[in-house]
Formats: structure tokens, sequence, C-alpha cells
């Protein structure tokens, strides 16, 4: 991929959409990891540092402190308007108001953060009359690595286009702080969570993986060529064809 085309075209796109939109402005989700920093970095290159918030949302207990520390040298960095909101009261509201909450399990309770973090993105962009910009990578809509309504739940997806190895190299480029392209990649949805650990392969594989399935290679050449083994393949097809759903409209039954 050529990178500067690429920049110009998500760039482009951003100013294009929230013109058609009719919106002042930006409200992105800054985690402290590396997506969102790409994400809010494109978006102010194209509205410009005066239309966009940058919104942390750690948990107490469980977010690191150097997601926290990263998100704010980012914002000064771009130098956009920069809030944090702690989501841990909000979470103990709703765990109190709900008797089943005793027995949920971790991914339901992830997913349930997921979507408190973009309530309160989408609750700032229509008191803003603003976008709310997703920052979501090409790897992780193709796999479903997302919550849908979540983290999926955007006006916009300017890296969508971007495999996450793309989304480095592209950040790597455009100068985002060395120590949010290092970090391993995480959602942050529990303790000692990894996205690499999660998905049982590295992100370099994964998306070579994802590349040789775009050109219709068969199972046997990707396996021979990448050197990664059967499970580790079907783990990746079958992500891809149980997430479908996430990436499509909510089907409606025909007339």
């Amino acid at each position: 991929m050529n990178l500067e085309i690429a920049q110009n075209r998500i760039i482009d796109f951003i100013r294009n959409e929230t013109r058609k939109a009719g919106v002042d402005g930006a409200v992105v989700g800054i985690s402290g990891g590396i997506d969102s920093a790409l994400a809010a970095t494109l978006t102010v290159k194209a509205l410009g540092k005066d239309k966009v918030l940058g919104i942390h949302m750690p948990e107490s207990g469980l977010t690191p402190s150097e997601d926290s520390k990263d998100a704010k040298t980012l914002a000064d960095w771009l130098g956009i308007e920069f809030q944090t909101i702690d989501i841990s009261g909000i979470i103990s509201a709703f765990m109190a108001s709900v008797p089943e909450s005793e027995s949920t399990d971790r991914l339901s309770m992830g997913n349930l953060k997921a979507r408190i973090r973009m309530s309160l993105l989408y609750f700032h962009a229509n008191r803003m009359n603003r976008m709310v910009i997703g920052t979501g990578n090409k790897t992780e809509i193709l796999l479903g690595y997302f919550t849908k309504y979540g983290d999926g739940g955007v006006d916009l997806e300017p890296i969508g286009g971007l495999y996450k190895t793309e989304v480095w190299e592209l950040s790597r480029r455009l100068g985002v702080p060395d120590s949010l392209i290092t970090k391993k990649p995480s959602a942050g949805l529990w303790a000692g969570q990894t996205d690499e650990a999660e998905l049982g392969i590295s992100y370099l594989k994964v998306d070579e993986v994802l590349k040789k399935l775009e050109q219709n290679e068969d199972s046997e050449t990707i396996l021979n060529t990448l050197g990664i083994s059967a499970e580790q393949l079907n783990s990746v097809m079958n992500r891809i064809e149980k997430s479908e759903h996430k990436r499509n409209a909510p089907p409606v039954p025909p007339n």
C-alpha cells in the first residue's frame, strides 16, 4: 500500500463525510492505543484541532496507568480538547440495577463496557453536533474483533481499510508518539488481556492470512506459504464467518 495515497484518501474521506452530514466536528474515543491514535491524528488533519474532541474512558483498577498517560500525551501532541471520564461508576450503577449481573461472564462484561463508552461518545457528539469517529482497522473488522453497537457503533470508520500492520506503518510515517506504537495491542476489557493472545496468532501473521484469503488463495497454499498451523487458519476463517452479522445492517424480512 502506498501510505501517502492512503493518508490523503482517508483525510479527504473524513472531510467530505462530515461536510455532507452538516456537522461541526468530530468526537474520538482515545484509549491510549495505536488505532485510536491514528484515527484521531487523521481526523485532526482533516478538520483541524479545534474541531476534534478526544475522550479517554478508563476503568479504575483495570485500565493501565500508561494507557491514560499515553492518551494525554497524544491529545497534547495533537493540541485537541481532551476529557477523561472514569466509567467505573456507570458500570457499578448498571450492575446494581440488574440482579443477574452477579453471574455475568467476562465477555458480557467486556461488551457492556464497550457500549458504555460508545454511549458517552454519542452523548457528547449529539450535544456538540459532531460525528463519532470509529477506530476499527480492517483486521479487526474482518475478524469481527469488536463489540457490536460498542466500538463498532460509529458514524465513520476512517482506518477501516487499513490492516493492523498498515496502521503501525502509517502511524510511524505521521510521527505518532512512539509509546503508542510499540505497546502490545489490547482492548483493555479485562485484566491481562492482549489482542494477539486472545486471537491465538500475531497481527503480522493474521494480516498475511487475510490478504491471501482476499486473493482467493486456497487453504493448502496459505498453510505452506505462511507456516501457520491448520488450527490457526481455521480459527481465522471461523471468526470471519461467524462475525458476518457484525458487518451488515440488521436483516429485514422480505415483503
